[in-house]
């Protein structure tokens, strides 16, 4: 049997370009869907912790929501904590902006800023569940305390793998390829994927910080 070729579709494009475009269309518009279905989980996830935060303080069974006898969760290293979360998210959003631009090394050199304090955030939360001053059952306000913060501060760790994943697909993309159309299909498709995720991601590591600070408040303000 004679092998046959794609013929050009009357727009100049292969049957094989056309289907290999579609692909990357939905492949871009999966990007940004599964963006927003993952704040949309997570805000189901931290809500659990957030009612079960009031609703435990609202009973004060026992008057055993907050166990003033017991040292607290250290401020200092919470508000650290938040505050390294919180800067990472603004150093990404803000090199974001130069690599729209054309600027790959600034933006480079901004996202691993960003993952040093995005890993030292871990660290540092890590740190503080093992010097805790009151263990798990003690209180109410404990019971959410040591329920929230490792779930989230899984969450941040894998954001940042996410974030070193984006590191390492834009280092073998030529510079010239976000100011300029890239010669192949292939090549723009690649980029244009690039750009869709590193996007993606800056709304879910935005969201995150603004969790952060949301059970900041909770755990050290309002507790």
């Amino acid at each position: 049997m004679a092998e046959t070729t794609a013929q050009p579709s009357a727009g100049g494009l292969s049957r094989a370009e056309e289907e290999a475009a579609y692909y990357h269309e939905a492949g871009l518009n999966a990007t940004w869907t599964g963006a927003r279905l993952a704040c949309g989980g997570l805000s189901f996830l931290f809500g659990c912790f957030f009612f079960a935060f009031f609703y435990l303080k609202s009973l004060n069974s026992h008057h055993l929501w907050y166990n003033t006898a017991v040292p607290g969760a250290k401020v200092w290293l919470g508000s650290l904590v938040m505050g390294l979360i919180v800067a990472s998210a603004l150093v990404q959003w803000g090199v974001l902006q130069r690599i729209k631009a054309g600027h790959k090394n600034i933006w480079l050199r901004g996202a691993t800023l960003a993952l040093v304090l995005g890993l030292a955030a871990v660290a540092f939360q890590v740190y503080q569940l093992t010097d805790l001053g009151f263990w798990p059952g003690s209180s109410g306000y404990a019971s959410v305390f040591v329920g929230f913060y490792p779930v989230f501060l899984t969450i941040v760790l894998c954001a940042m793998v996410w974030l070193e994943i984006l590191i390492m697909r834009c280092r073998p993309i030529p510079q010239i390829s976000f100011v300029e159309q890239p010669p192949t299909y292939a090549e723009a498709f690649s980029v244009q994927r690039f750009q869709a995720a590193l996007s993606s991601f800056t709304v879910v590591w935005n969201y995150l910080a603004v969790i952060a600070i949301l059970f900041w408040i909770l755990f050290y303000l309002v507790k």
